[in-house]
């Protein structure tokens, strides 16, 4: 897997992502970066599964195994 740094506005979108460590994550109330398999367009794969990880991180404002989050 592979960690992917948000660039864009909508972090269930794969196309706002770019391919980078999550250096610089830091706080609670935002997607900073996930952790993923690449998709085709060397993008990462959005699972359901990943979703619902990064919804879990949001509401419990703390990074998990494969979402960062930043202030």
């Amino acid at each position: 897997m592979t960690w992917f740094r948000l660039t864009g506005p909508n972090p269930t979108i794969p196309s706002d992502y770019t391919e980078a460590a999550p250096s610089g994550c830091t706080g609670t109330n935002k997607i900073c970066a996930v952790q993923a398999n690449s998709d085709s367009d060397n993008k990462p794969e959005i699972t359901d599964a990943l979703k619902d990880e990064m919804i879990l991180a949001l509401h419990n404002r703390s990074a998990s195994a494969n979402v960062q989050l930043k202030s």
